[in-house]
């Protein structure tokens, strides 16, 4: 059994029923800043240049197995697109390349954005 076969094998319903996999985007306020957490953007370039993240590093999912070596493999890796599709699947491919801690983010780009209005954004820095 390949790398895939097993990380396929292993998101049974227990896997996915207990959630450790994913992440909100109230768990994403909560972890920002924090050293640990390295959030990950797979949206395409054009994307990007309507919205960005000063805390993530991107890499188109197309991109991503040419530039695995810029991951860091002793964080958290949070992966995230606008429509949580792509970032399904950067969880799926990087699990299966060996990346040990990795969580998609279940947030919409409207929901991200939303995080940081002024209200939200003034809790977190509180």
């Amino acid at each position: 059994m390949n790398e895939l076969d097993q990380t396929l094998a292993a998101m049974d319903f227990d896997f996915l029923g207990n959630g450790e996999h994913a992440m909100s985007v109230d768990g994403m306020r909560k972890v920002l800043g924090n050293e640990h957490f390295f959030f990950l953007d797979v949206r395409a370039d054009k994307e990007k240049e309507y919205c960005d993240f000063p805390f993530t590093k991107h890499i188109p999912l197309h991109e991503l197995p040419g530039r695995l070596n810029e991951l860091p493999k002793d964080k958290c890796i949070i992966a995230f697109c606008s429509s949580i599709f792509r970032g399904a699947v950067a969880y799926t491919y990087l699990r299966a390349n060996g990346f040990a801690e990795v969580k998609g983010l279940t947030a919409t780009m409207e929901e991200m954005v939303g995080a940081f209005k002024p209200g939200p954004l003034a809790k977190m820095q509180a």
